[in-house]
């Protein structure tokens, strides 16, 4: 799995150091516990942020690898959770969203809703809060480091592909309280190199799905039929939180721009104009007039659940799922129908 060489790179890297890995519970983050695995590098505690719109698949994959982590001798994985105060009314992110009448800020190109509900968890759970409602110890790990006059390593699974690859460039590797090191790319492993490595160590049915929010905004179309496949209920929960924002008080839409209000566009067109405007959770598209359009919704916008309409959003999804993903459902889903070529047209189509 790994030559002399990369073996070499990772412990001139690693060995010694004080390591915190940060599990994401997709591919990527699975894969770099694999890699570590195999370059005999143990870490000294993983943790991964639930901002409670995980995916079910996503939780479970949790415990599986914990079962797994035990039988290596490694820590478990210790589950982050943001605690907001009594007085929001809300316990996650989405209840965030739906109180505040908004969309992730990744829906505005800002990554806030990452770094507060995945990446403060994480470092808190290390370095320990004073008072609030998220109050705790500091974690041991920090205290022998402080003490030390060392610093903890936290280990990111960004794998060597193009797009993983310009997110990292841009990013620092360290700041005030932690280093960052990318394992993936020090041995140059894309995610078809990570599926590789987690099936031929783990087995394929360890291959987890895509890791992110059930409402991501970075969803891409087959996502989409994927969830209303397999959760038609969360696909409902993100059209609602889309028209709650997109409605209400702090809605960036304005019915002058577009001649018509947000609602008479998603229900009659096939469209939104060209704008810089964020129209919905998919930025440049609503998911309520994507959904309509593609025929996943009714016109009261509840998604179809009958045996026909699961298939097919099933088949378009896989289907349409790029190459670099086309191992990421290996956990129990709506059956993709093994259909002729003509029959899949009358699926897609209807």
């Amino acid at each position: 799995m790994l030559s002399p060489s990369q073996k070499q790179t990772l412990h001139d890297a690693l060995a010694g150091r004080s390591l915190a890995i940060c599990f994401g519970s997709g591919v990527d983050s699975t894969a770099m516990l694999v890699l570590l695995h195999a370059a005999v590098i143990r870490p000294h505690v993983i943790t991964f942020a639930d901002t409670g719109g995980e995916k079910p698949e996503t939780i479970a994959h949790i415990e599986r690898m914990n079962a797994i982590l035990r039988t290596w001798g490694w820590p478990q994985i210790d589950v982050c959770r943001k605690i907001p105060l009594a007085s929001t009314g809300y316990s996650d992110l989405y209840g965030n969203c739906m109180a505040n009448e908004t969309l992730p800020s990744l829906a505005f190109g800002m990554k806030s809703c990452s770094i507060k509900w995945k990446q403060t968890p994480q470092d808190q759970f290390l370095k320990g809060v004073k008072s609030g409602p998220n109050v705790r110890p500091a974690h041991p790990l920090w205290i022998f480091t402080q003490a030390a006059g060392e610093r903890i390593v936290k280990l990111i699974g960004y794998d060597y592909g193009p797009a993983d690859t310009r997110r990292s460039k841009g990013l620092k590797p360290a700041d005030d309280d932690f280093d960052y090191v990318y394992p993936l790319q020090l041995v140059r492993w894309a995610r078809r190199d990570c599926v590789r490595a987690i099936t031929e160590a783990l087995g394929a049915d360890m291959v987890p799905i895509k890791s992110a929010c059930f409402f991501c905004p970075a969803s891409k179309h087959w996502e989409l039929y994927w969830l209303a496949a397999n959760h038609p209920d969360l696909m409902e929960q993100a059209l609602l939180m889309e028209r709650n924002a997109l409605t209400g008080r702090h809605t960036r839409f304005a019915a002058v721009e577009f001649g018509a209000t947000w609602e008479e566009i998603v229900r009659t067109g096939d469209r939104f104009p060209s704008t810089t405007t964020t129209v919905g959770l998919g930025r440049s598209f609503a998911w309520n007039q994507w959904a309509r359009v593609n025929g996943l919704v009714d016109e009261d916008f509840r998604v179809k659940r009958d045996e026909a309409s699961r298939a097919r959003f099933a088949l378009l999804s896989d289907t349409m799922r790029d190459a670099d993903n086309a191992l990421d459902s290996r956990s129990k889903r709506f059956p993709v129908p093994v259909v002729s070529a003509v029959e899949q047209l009358e699926l897609a189509f209807g």
